[in-house]
């Protein structure tokens, strides 16, 4: 098509990545080509104050992503058991009680990031290479970020148990080493084939004595150990050197046992990007320690950077889903406690299998009801970003907005007057007022995620809320 010499382009398509948009958390602002010209500017000019408002609230969201680091913060979970869960019959359902897919749920929780387990040779193929593929390319399709977490075993490895996957039994310790690293890329290179790159890969799954017993046993051989991480170290950055390398280890609250254990990494030549932890508080009836576990890990999740300059991550975390208000409380306080981490190195925190219920596998530290809907616990990770990240800073601007997320209406309210204006996610005007400190918004909206811009006498501040 000739154009006009002074037509000019207006706006091509334009898509901004959200990780709070509940589908695909991809926002397509805009979809077509309009051009300005001679005889239709009127029209155009219309088209232009659409598309220009609309790529204003492009730049707010990434301005919001971008100053509150939420694009980089992990809100994860792991679900290695979901395939094997569906294959069962097993269902999900939100909090209205509609059948969904569960990533769906997770991500309408504000969750961006995935966890799966691998096991070299497992007896009935799940967390095998070929699941966690597939797992990986439905977690990645729907916008997450990935975390692949090597057991190096044919089963569960943790504290308790490092068993050696039976092929690997006869193996001399330098035939172990390359075994290591020749899985790690066979999994990766699988992966990268099907068009995912995890983020971080762990070598070893909560290895506090090592992995691969008896030979990689760390109380017993810490140099062996090492020489294991190593291995697997380098098999990752041989695939891509930008994925980040995680050592992971249980009772992120004792600060002994990380630093003897890095320690002795770290003396014996071993090499890791990111320290992980779990923390699973122990919760009873009688006994609720979890305030003093999170202050522990801060505690020790501060010493490991200080000591060793790393990032640090919890790879797990979990309490029993029957207290869905406690395991609310410890949710939202690690996560506020890990974006504290001093020099903005706390990733941030996974969920250990959420979505398990009704006992599944015996397990009873999900955060799903035996409707198989997600529990309060699972607000904590929505909550987090909306009310104590943005609040804290609006706090600084001198409005404050509550309660958010709400579910009829919001208010905001000022130190002093202001003027708010209420957006959709297109930039289009819903609501707008001035010359007061107190308004009551957000009455008869339908559910969804919403902007407020705020306007001081000297501040602009625009803010997410979302109201279910």
């Amino acid at each position: 098509m000739e154009m006009h010499p002074l037509a000019f382009p207006v706006l091509v398509k334009t898509t901004v990545h959200w990780i709070t948009d509940k589908k695909m958390r991809k926002t397509v602002i805009f979809s077509r080509v309009d051009c300005i010209r001679p005889g239709c500017w009127k029209q155009a000019n219309m088209n232009a104050r659409v598309y220009f408002t609309s790529l204003f609230f492009s730049v707010a969201l990434l301005f919001m992503t971008a100053h509150t680091g939420h694009a980089q913060f992990i809100k994860g979970a792991d679900v290695g058991w979901l395939s094997q869960m569906e294959a069962s019959g097993k269902k999900f359902y939100d909090n209205t009680g509609k059948q969904q897919d569960l990533l769906s749920i997770l991500a309408s929780k504000d969750m961006n990031s995935i966890r799966l387990r691998v096991w070299v040779n497992p007896t009935n193929g799940w967390c095998g290479k070929a699941d966690v593929v597939k797992q990986a390319v439905r977690a990645k399709e729907q916008g997450f970020r990935i975390m692949i977490d090597f057991h190096y075993s044919d089963s569960w490895a943790d504290p308790g148990q490092q068993t050696k996957p039976a092929a690997w039994t006869s193996d001399s310790f330098a035939q172990l080493t390359q075994a290591v690293y020749d899985h790690t890329t066979d999994v990766l290179s699988a992966l990268k084939t099907a068009g995912v790159t995890p983020e971080w890969v762990q070598v070893g799954n909560e290895t506090n004595d090592g992995m691969l017993w008896e030979d990689g046993r760390a109380s017993k051989n810490m140099k062996n150990f090492a020489t294991l991480v190593t291995s697997g170290y380098n098999a990752v950055k041989a695939i891509n050197p930008s994925i980040k390398v995680v050592v992971h280890i249980s009772n992120g609250f004792d600060n002994s046992l990380f630093r003897w254990m890095f320690d002795g990494l770290k003396n014996n030549g071993g090499k890791w990007d990111v320290i992980g932890m779990s923390l699973y508080p122990d919760q009873s009836s009688t006994t609720t320690n979890w305030q003093t576990y999170n202050a522990q890990c801060l505690t020790n999740m501060n010493d490991m950077v200080s000591r060793y300059g790393k990032e640090v991550v919890l790879s797990e975390i979990g309490m029993p889903w029957s207290d869905a208000q406690t395991s609310y409380d410890f949710i939202v306080d690690i996560l506020k406690k890990v974006k504290s981490v001093s020099n903005g190195k706390g990733l941030g925190v996974f969920y250990w299998e959420p979505e398990c219920y009704n006992g599944w596998n015996g397990y009873q530290k999900g955060a799903f009801d035996n409707s198989g809907k997600p529990t309060k616990a699972m607000d904590a990770f929505l909550d987090a970003v909306v009310t104590d990240i943005e609040q804290e800073e609006l706090s600084l601007f001198g409005v404050d907005i509550y309660p958010n997320p709400f579910e009829s209406k919001i208010q905001l309210k000022g130190k002093e007057a202001f003027e708010y204006t209420l957006y959709d996610l297109k930039g289009k005007e819903i609501e707008s007022g001035d010359g007061k400190n107190t308004f009551v918004v957000g009455e008869g909206l339908p559910s969804g995620m919403y902007i407020v811009r705020l306007r001081s006498a000297n501040e602009i501040r625009h803010v997410k809320i979302e109201k279910y």
